[in-house]
């Protein structure tokens, strides 16, 4: 069995060698340069756009304008189409936007045979605006008069969740309440991922091809269809090696946009590459949530009723919209379970302030942080040990939640915070740190976190895949999740294997997704990947192995049911006898000149289940409190994600969630100038992103409670450790200086303000 063993990744030699190909990589030198032109405004209508001076520039071919594109307006989130109207995004893109709503919104483009002249006809453009207010703020762009952004959503609102459980009103009538209050702020970020988004496009025959660096073949298809009014099975769009998205590619970026430009120069190849100031302001960025907590506990600690209202910064375009902050509220009521009520008003909100998208944990980073926080703050007030408050309120085991039908069938977070508290000593040091004095103090905090696996019951989950083997026994396969260089091509491996029963090394996977030739899928997001695909090639993989022993049964005479597949040999079951090895088989299967037969498989699992993931953060900290400064000492995650196909890779995704935590918590913010909406730091050296300095050694422990839905005993892995982070320093710093710090990230001039405020300065 090689599901379970740190087995090397499939693509570790290509890569570690540069052997893999980006698009950057396969797009022919022939192809003209597409720059794009970014409004110099906040707000406002294209008057003009004068294009004769740019038209004169040698190499330039062709200028295209706001007034050029066909009003078609498309959405762009990565969302499975719904088949229902009322639940399909919101179309509010144009190729090229009259009506500019943030600053660095697109205006035009220059097709060019070269990037100079490309960039020298965007500098010749002359653009004349009517300049209309903006607003940054998401409450401010909530009130009656404050300027509009679309026309269809009144006061900016783009979508609304509210719910009750219980009567809060009632509840918190109840004698002897204290009552716990606070606001928490998380800001704008970027994913920084580390290849900027890029694509190339031509036509060739009746396809209109797109080469795209995307998480999501078949819907960014799917997209560009309706944007470029194609028949969807017109368009053909291909993924090569990707170069991480954590998200951001989770939508239809430049891929319309480009497969247009093609067509308005003859079906010529095209490409248009993306800087990094680009892909900070005018690809997505992460929602900034504002979140108010108000909860009700009796003094021993129960949580009687819990409120949580939510302010969402969409930003200009709706993208993946309301499904973040709806995700964070949904969380509120589950990872904690109230004695009476939970009530729960949430926000998604349009500014001018680049398009908000999907981003690494879908919204669950803003609310762990919110929720985690309020949560030691009650702890402070009832004067009860946090971890122990937590103990007493969250998630109990066999909690069915109403809608999902999704069970908690373990008591993973008690055994994930044993291990982490074990790890850090943490009750002593939680009691020698507390009432310290003097400039610099340590403290330890600690957070949990809650995930659910993919999106079903909300969205569609369906994965499809395809196996052939080949005549030395190897198997092909093609499926539609992607590698975004998270490690999938090496756990889908890793299944293959198992299910049919041959080695690791004669299993192929085709990284490069093609809609021509690929089954549908949905692809990489809501870590959903090894869950979903796991049926996908368990169904599959064991219709091919039954085929594989049926021909045996041909060959041998020996019945299918008495025999095995197992590393590549067929034997039988009970004496574990050899009775041919597979290639032999196969070889013979596909010449034979009575019964010749190509052993393939092929199919679609629709998934109607879910599954939570839990755990829990630690961390230690150590506070200059003259000089404002946090050092972030130790770390650990400790992650119930099922079972562990690959425990390497599983750490490695570990590593990562809690490198992006510590940017969110200690130094990443996206500012902006409030008197122009213009960015400030749209760039790698004004952009505080962590590094390597930035980081303790981080420690990754987990639990393995095999989970009963998928067929592999596996669950979210690659997002949640992301959550659990931020909130984990901010109460480490808590136990540190008596501080509590309401808002990320928490930077020198943050911490100055509220020591300040506290009386340390």
């Amino acid at each position: 069995m090689v599901v379970g063993q740190s087995v090397k990744r499939v693509d570790a030699f290509d890569k570690v060698t540069g052997r893999a190909r980006f698009t950057d990589d396969l797009v022919d030198k022939s192809a003209l340069i597409v720059k794009i032109y970014h409004s110099t405004i906040a707000h406002g209508m294209v008057k003009s756009v004068d294009t004769s001076a740019a038209e004169k520039i040698p190499g330039v071919v062709k200028v295209l304008t706001c007034f050029d594109v066909p009003d078609r307006p498309f959405p762009t989130a990565g969302h499975p189409w719904s088949t229902d109207p009322h639940h399909q995004d919101v179309a509010d893109r144009l190729l090229l936007n009259r009506h500019v709503r943030y600053y660095g919104d697109d205006v035009a483009v220059v097709i060019a045979e070269d990037e100079v002249s490309a960039e020298q006809g965007l500098r010749a453009l002359k653009v004349e605006y009517e300049e209309y207010p903006f607003v940054l703020d998401v409450q401010e762009a909530m009130k009656d008069g404050a300027p509009q952004l679309h026309e269809r959503f009144p006061n900016n609102i783009l979508g609304r969740t509210n719910y009750e459980v219980g009567n809060f009103e009632e509840a918190i009538k109840e004698p002897g309440l204290l009552r716990i209050e606070g606001w928490y702020d998380t800001p704008v970020v970027q994913h920084c991922h580390i290849e900027n988004h890029i694509c190339y496009a031509e036509q060739q025959g009746s396809k209109l091809v797109i080469v795209a660096s995307t998480q999501i073949p078949h819907i960014v298809r799917r997209i560009c269809g309706q944007a470029l009014g194609l028949p969807w099975g017109s368009v053909r769009l291909i993924k090569p090696y990707i170069g991480g998205g954590f998200g951001n590619k989770q939508d239809a970026l430049y891929e319309p946009l480009c497969g247009y430009c093609s067509q308005q120069v003859g079906g010529r190849l095209v490409k248009l590459d993306v800087s990094r100031e680009e892909t900070f302001v005018s690809n997505r960025v992460r929602h900034a949530i504002r979140y108010h907590i108000v909860t009700y506990a009796r003094p021993n600690g129960r949580f009687v009723a819990r409120q949580m209202e939510c302010y969402s910064n969409q930003g200009a375009y709706a993208s993946h919209g309301h499904g973040i902050c709806a995700k964070g509220a949904n969380a509120f009521k589950q990872i904690y379970v109230d004695d009476l009520a939970t009530k729960v008003d949430a926000y998604t909100v349009f500014t001018n302030l680049p398009a908000a998208g999907a981003m690494r944990a879908y919204g669950i980073p803003q609310v762990s942080f919110a929720i985690e926080s309020s949560v030691e703050d009650a702890a402070k007030a009832l004067g009860i040990d946090s971890v122990i408050l937590r103990q007493m309120n969250m998630m109990p085991v066999g909690y069915v939640d109403a809608f999902s039908k999704n069970c908690n069938y373990f008591d993973s977070l008690n055994q994930c915070i044993a291990k982490g508290k074990a790890y850090m000593d943490y009750d002593r040091l939680h009691a020698a740190y507390a009432n310290q004095t003097g400039p610099i103090r340590r403290g330890v905090g600690m957070a949990i976190f809650w995930y659910n696996t993919a999106v079903w019951p909300i969205s569609l989950e369906a994965s499809s895949c395809r196996m052939l083997m080949n005549q030395d026994g190897s198997v092909q396969l093609e499926i539609a999740e992607t590698e975004i260089g998270q490690g999938a091509d090496t756990v889908f491996a890793q299944m293959v294997a198992d299910t049919v029963g041959v080695p690791f090394e004669k299993v192929h996977v085709l990284t490069m997704q093609d809609t021509d030739v690929t089954p549908f899928g949905t692809s990489a997001y809501a870590s959903r990947q090894t869950y979903v695909a796991g049926f996908a090639i368990h169904n599959i993989g064991t219709q091919l192995k039954n085929k594989v022993l049926n021909y045996a049964e041909y060959m041998t005479g020996k019945a299918a049911d008495t025999l095995d597949l197992v590393n590549g040999i067929v034997i039988e079951k009970e004496s574990k006898e050899e009775v041919m090895p597979l290639d032999e088989l196969a070889t013979s299967a596909l010449y034979s000149l009575d019964q010749a037969e190509q052993f393939s498989a092929e199919g679609t699992t629709q998934i109607k289940s879910n599954a939570y993931s839990f755990g829990c953060g630690f961390a230690e900290v150590e506070v200059d409190i003259p000089m404002c400064k946090v050092k972030l000492l130790r770390m650990i995650n400790v992650h119930d994600c099922g079972r562990l196909i690959n425990p390497q890779l599983a750490e490695a995704q570990v590593h990562g969630g809690m490198s992006m935590a510590i940017g969110y918590g200690m130094g990443e913010q996206l500012l902006f100038d409030p008197k122009t909406g213009r960015p400030l730091n749209n760039n790698l050296l004004d952009y505080k992103l962590c590094t390597m300095l930035d980081h303790p050694d981080l420690k990754a422990e987990f639990v393995e409670n095999f989970e009963p839905t998928s067929p592999f005993g596996t669950k979210a892995l690659g997002e949640p450790p992301a959550c659990p982070g931020a909130p984990a320093i901010r109460n480490a710093i808590l136990n540190a200086t008596g501080v509590a710090v309401n808002q990320t990230p928490m930077t020198p001039h943050i911490l100055f303000e509220r020591f300040k405020e506290e009386g340390l300065l």
